[in-house]
This record gives structure tokens, C-alpha cells and sequence, in this order.
């Protein structure tokens, strides 16, 4: 149930994809305006993770969920509603912030119920859903947009809505008892926000955590470029390399979820990030001297499976550490993962679409400075 209230995100923005130049015609617009609603979500999904994260450490989680699926609803329906590209932009926005509601309080209900190598094994099994749902929701987006139009796709969204309000009533009980809430309002969230940035071991751990994400957006935002227009791949070819890593992330994350009780959140994490930095070190020297096709594709592939060590156990470690705020904390993470991430993505087209090195430099940079986070939880 929580996996599938943390994949809103990803099924509410790929699932949405094939149809832009669909919604660019019927508009009458350009396509940087159509580009713009992607935005706008982006934006109400870290501004609502801000809001409804220490919310809930005030009011619980479970009425928030369940609010935010409601209002989830009504977003996803007014999007395909929409007269106009101003109201879709408005509505996406409206999407992004109820649907943080799912995204940031799976984490603080799993802090809730579970600790150490117990919540790093559940938040891979959510890993691997997050894994699989960028691989499915263009494929069905694809397929549904012929037979139903880039309207009928919302509405599909709005159904997924109806499917996660309705499993969260049925199934998601209050995980943050009365006794546990902090009470004093803003007062209240400036201390809790203060006490987490003084605690050098959350830092430490969400920093890598979000630093890591920044090489997966850098990834996913050049990777088109790098591998269609500088090594000359098909879209189709394009497509099964990219569904190849994701493939490979699921893998690890459910190898993790097998041997972190044996081998501990720490060692895995630090094995992850060293990896994180070791590959992208060889995609930096295979740009400049290339870059060659089948090592781009390995390095790149091997890449992106560390981060299936990491994300997890660094999510877990933070959080472990937030157990007094959970709420506050996960939308602390979620919020620097998402910033990272939209400064991530244009500077790895700073060197235009036919070449590698910037690509590669962001991901380094990014995962050289999550290797240094770790020395703050020392």
C-alpha cells in the first residue's frame, strides 16, 4: 500500500509524457509552455512534501494521507478536464502537492513501525516498485494515448487515485500515536527543523541519500542525448538500455533487501557510494578519450545499480535518526532530493547533445560530495 502511494509520483509524470506534443497541438502552444506543467508538478511535489511532512507530525499521518488522495482525485480529474493549458499547468500543480502526501509519509510510517535493518529491508521493497513504475508508466501511457487520448490517460490517473484511497482506508491505520505528536505550531517545526540540521549523523545520511539521486537525475536527463545523439542508438534500442538499467536497480535493491540484517545498513551504504563514485570516475575517463559505446552502456548500467545499496540504507539511517519528527524529516529529504535534482538536469546539457563530459562530470561531482556526507556520520 505504501509503495503504491510513493509511485504516484512517477506514474503521474511519465504515464504523461507521450502525450505532450498531443496537448501542445489541441492548445495551440508551444512546446516549452506544455513543458511547463511538468514543472509546475515537480514544484507542488517538493512544496508539498514542506508542508504535509511536519503536518503530520502534529496531526498523524493517516488523515493526511487519506486528504491527500482525495484532493489527488479531484487534481487528476480537473487535469483532464481542462479547457485551457493555464488550468492544466494550475491543476498539475495542485497533483504534485496532494500527491507529496503519499510520497513523503510512506517514509515516516515505516519510521513509525520498523528500525534498523527491519526498515532499510522494507524501504528496498518500495525501491523496487519506484524501480519498475519509470519503466511501465511510458509503455502504458504509449499504449493508452492512441485508443483514448492524452485526456483518458488522466483519467486513468484518477483511477489510480480512487485504488490508493481506498486501500489507505481499508488498510493504513495511525502509525503516530497522540502521545508522540508535537504540539506549538510553527514553534514547534522551527525546532524540529533546527534539532535535524544540528544532527550531524541525519545530514551525513541524507545528504548521500540526495547527492546519489542527483547521479540517477543526471542520468536520466543526459542519457537520452549521450546515447541517441553522440553513439548514434535507436529510440528502441534507446529505450531497452534504459529499461535495462532499471532492471538492474530492482535487482540490487532486492539483493539488498535479502543481506542487510546480515551485513548492516552502514557496510552496504558505504559499499554502494564507493561503487557510486568508482563508476562514475571510469564514465568521466570514457568521455574524455571516447566515449565508447558498449563501455558507456556498462558504466552507465553499473552506475545506476549501486544506487540500489544506497537509497534505501541511506533513507533508513536519516530517518532512524528523525524518529522524534519523521514527517519533518522525510520532507527535509525529499525536498533536497527534488532541488538537487532540478539543478541536476540543465547542467548536464552545458556542453550541448553531443557530447558525454558533462554528464559524466555531474554524476562525479555528485557522488564524490555523497561519499563526503558520509564522513559527518562518524
Amino acid at each position: 500500500m505504501l509503495a503504491l502511494l510513493t509511485a504516484v509520483a512517477p506514474l503521474a509524470t511519465d504515464m504523461y509524457l507521450p502525450g505532450l506534443p498531443a496537448k501542445a497541438d489541441e492548445f495551440g502552444t508551444s512546446t516549452s509552455a506544455i513543458q511547463l506543467t511538468l514543472t509546475t508538478f515537480m514544484v507542488g511535489l517538493a512544496v508539498g512534501q514542506l508542508v504535509i511532512g511536519p503536518l503530520s507530525d502534529r496531526f498523524g499521518r493517516r488523515p493526511l494521507v487519506l486528504a491527500g488522495t482525495l484532493v489527488c482525485i479531484a487534481a487528476s480529474a480537473a487535469c483532464a478536464l481542462a479547457p485551457s493549458i493555464e488550468l492544466l499547468a494550475a491543476s498539475r500543480f495542485v497533483l504534485g502537492f496532494s500527491g507529496a502526501a503519499g510520497v513523503v509519509l510512506s517514509r515516516a510510517v515505516i519510521t513509525d513501525r520498523a528500525r534498523g535493518g527491519a526498515a532499510a529491508k522494507i524501504f528496498s521493497l518500495m525501491m523496487i516498485i519506484n524501480g519498475a513504475a519509470p519503466v511501465v508508466a511510458p509503455l502504458l501511457g504509449g499504449a493508452l494515448l492512441a485508443p483514448i487520448g492524452w485526456r483518458g490517460v488522466f483519467w486513468v490517473i484518477t483511477g489510480l487515485a480512487v485504488a490508493m484511497f481506498i486501500g489507505a482506508l481499508v488498510w493504513l491505520s495511525e502509525s503516530h500515536p497522540h502521545e508522540h505528536r508535537t504540539t506549538g505550531g510553527l514553534v514547534a517545526l522551527a525546532r524540529n527543523v533546527r534539532t535535524l540540521l544540528a544532527n550531524r549523523r541525519y545530514l551525513g545520511y541524507t545528504l548521500a541519500f540526495a547527492f546519489s539521486f542527483a547521479v540517477m537525475f543526471a542520468y536520466i536527463a543526459a542519457s537520452p542525448f549521450v546515447l541517441q545523439k553522440t553513439l548514434g542508438l535507436s529510440t528502441t534500442l534507446y529505450s531497452i538500455a534504459f529499461a535495462s538499467n532499471a532492471i538492474g536497480l530492482i535487482v540490487i535493491n532486492a539483493v539488498n533487501a535479502k543481506i542487510v540484517e546480515r551485513f548492516g545498513q552502514r557496510c552496504l551504504l558505504h559499499t554502494g557510494v564507493a561503487l557510486l563514485v568508482m563508476f562514475s570516475t571510469l564514465l568521466v575517463i570514457d568521455a574524455v578519450l571516447g566515449p565508447v559505446l558498449w563501455a558507456t552502456l556498462v558504466l552507465l548500467a553499473c552506475t545506476v545499480a549501486s544506487l540500489g545499496l544506497i537509497v534505501a540504507n541511506a533513507t533508513s539511517l536519516a530517518l532512524e535518526e528523525a524518529r522524534h519528527a519523521a514527517g519533518t524529516g522525510s520532507a527535509l529529504m525529499g525536498a533536497l532530493q527534488f532541488g538537487l535534482a532540478a539543478l541536476a538536469a540543465p547542467m548536464v546539457g552545458a556542453g550541448g547533445e553531443f557530447t558525454a563530459i558533462p554528464m559524466a562530470l555531474v554524476m562525479v561531482v555528485s557522488a564524490t560530495v555523497a561519499a563526503g556526507s558520509l564522513a559527518l556520520t562518524k
